[in-house]
């Protein structure tokens, strides 16, 4: 739950109240009628009006701009290693910062002296 005074952005408008999306207010009240659907009532001093909404229609300020920088991150990344042409930093980037594992050789018997040729010639005509 949100901290009364704290300053929120209207991110949707889900029962179409005509809300200022991309506009801010501040959290001034709670509702607490269980029967309900609305949870905050949010003061946007630009309008000058009180509008009722729902948890999902709003977010903190922080956490956009949290996002938005890094949303700006990865995209700078991105650019830094195309034009640096790393391969392994823009699969890295990309994959959401999992490093890839080395692959495990899968058979780990040793190979007769026939197959081992038989293997080196099928890698030589390749």
């Amino acid at each position: 739950m949100l901290r009364l005074g704290e300053r929120v952005i209207f991110i949707a408008d889900c029962l179409e109240q005509n809300l200022p999306i991309g506009g801010y207010g501040y959290i001034i009240a709670y509702e607490r009628n269980n029967d309900n659907i609305f949870d905050y009532v949010i003061r946007v001093p630009k309008d000058n009006k009180h509008y009722y909404v729902p948890a999902s229609d709003i977010e903190l300020e922080e956490v956009l701009l949290q996002q938005e920088a890094a949303q700006i991150e990865k995209e700078a990344l991105i650019d830094f290693a195309l034009a640096t042409k790393n391969e392994e930093l823009f699969r890295r980037v990309m994959n959401g910062g999992a490093i890839p594992e080395p692959e495990k050789e899968r058979d780990k018997e040793v190979q007769s002296r026939e197959d081992f040729i038989k293997q080196i010639g099928l890698k030589a005509w390749i």
